[in-house]
């Protein structure tokens, strides 16, 4: 094909562009009027996509070519704005109708990573079921074990647990105590799948991966006594849409044990009402399993769901309240249960729920091993942790007395 007919049909490739663009960012419009967005945010939604749609319009984008993360920055700076929620949002909307392959083009694409690194995010986001902010957080760590090795010369099939602590320590000795432990924790499930999904290394490194004794800085597990539960609960004011949904995120949180992150990811479908029975399918260790609902907390989530929870297609239970719809994120339930127990007049934060869940159960004689699979812990050792020593039971077994 000579110059002057390639020309005449990339010219027109990028008038179906246009003309698809144009009718999109129509449709999109109309989608907001349909979800209840305020005037004054379509208006400044529709004038900022007027902007980008011209700024296309003269540089003969292919549709692939529009959204990409060097358009986007092009379009950014050749308007100085600051940030483009319109142009996020619209994009996620056309991600969401299957028009494009990522519904985040304003990001920085990721540092590309040798394969068997790639190859392990898609094995744990795929069987894990984690969140694109969790393997965001996996790679950062991973980015950086890799650019260790290369620099060291240090081959996989070749790591040994010198290598393994060498690069921990000097990755995370300005992190706190509790990143370090997370950084460390993502860094065994990696070697892990060396070993026993891909059979990369002959040793079980993950296994060698301890984090060192502080017994000086162990704190004691933070659990609320029954008359602060009893507080906690008289002050929670479920009279409007926010104050049912919270009210039923914390009997999940003090009934259940769940974390924040397990709350955000119960589905509709997990739940069946008849049988009060919970499915948590992504659990930290990785033990899903069917958990009892208790009575007041079915009717709870219930009453969230028959009163508060807006309409939408997404199978999650919990829900932004605000238009367009979306999943409930993990860190915004653990500030509404936060901020509800501050209001109570509690210092503290919601995984004390979760410690005073696990309290609970030892008081009505659960067995720490019992205590450790309704916790969906890996390892005893983390149950153990949870733990406050049980004076009343200890002095009732010792000495035969009741207090």
């Amino acid at each position: 094909m000579d110059t002057s007919m390639q020309t005449t049909v990339d010219l027109k490739k990028h008038h179906e562009t246009m003309s698809m663009l144009n009718h999109e960012i129509q449709a999109y419009l109309g989608w907001m009027a349909d979800n209840a967005y305020s005037k004054k945010t379509q208006e400044n939604y529709r004038r900022i996509l007027d902007q980008f749609l011209c700024f296309v319009q003269p540089g003969r984008y292919l549709w692939d070519d529009v959204f990409t993360y060097e358009t986007m920055t092009l379009f950014k700076n050749s308007n100085g704005l600051g940030k483009t929620h319109s142009v996020s949002g619209f994009t996620r909307y056309l991600y969401a109708k299957g028009k494009i392959a990522t519904p985040r083009p304003m990001r920085k694409p990721p540092s590309p990573l040798p394969a068997i690194y790639e190859d392990y995010l898609v094995h744990y986001k795929r069987y894990r079921q984690a969140t694109d902010i969790a393997v965001t957080r996996i790679r950062r760590v991973l980015v950086a074990f890799d650019a260790y090795c290369q620099r060291n010369d240090i081959q996989l099939r070749s790591l040994r647990i010198e290598h393994v602590d060498a690069f921990h320590k000097a990755f995370s000795k300005d992190f706190k105590e509790e990143t370090r432990g997370v950084y460390r924790n993502y860094l065994k499930k990696f070697l892990s799948y060396l070993y026993h999904e891909r059979r990369i290394v002959t040793v079980d490194l993950a296994s060698m991966v301890v984090g060192r004794r502080e017994y000086i800085h162990a704190k004691p597990p933070k659990f609320l006594r029954p008359a602060e539960v009893q507080r906690l609960f008289s002050s929670l004011n479920p009279s409007s849409a926010s104050g049912i949904r919270t009210y039923a995120m914390m009997h999940l949180a003090y009934t259940m044990g769940l974390r924040p992150q397990e709350i955000s990811l119960i589905r509709l479908n997990d739940i069946r009402f008849t049988e009060k029975l919970l499915r948590v399918c992504v659990r930290k260790g990785d033990n899903p399993l069917e958990l009892p609902i208790p009575e007041h907390t079915i009717k709870a989530v219930a009453a969230y769901i028959i009163g508060s929870r807006p309409k939408s297609d997404c199978n999650r239970l919990f829900l932004t309240l605000q238009p367009p719809h979306r999943p409930t994120k993990a860190n915004t339930i653990g500030i509404h249960i936060t901020k509800a127990m501050r209001k109570a007049g509690l210092n503290a934060t919601a995984y004390w729920l979760r410690h005073t869940y696990a309290q609970n159960l030892l008081e009505a004689g659960a067995s720490i091993f019992e205590i450790k699979e309704m916790l969906g812990h890996d390892e005893i050792e983390s149950t153990k942790r949870y733990l406050h020593v049980h004076t009343q039971l200890m002095r009732r077994v010792l000495f035969d007395e009741t207090i």
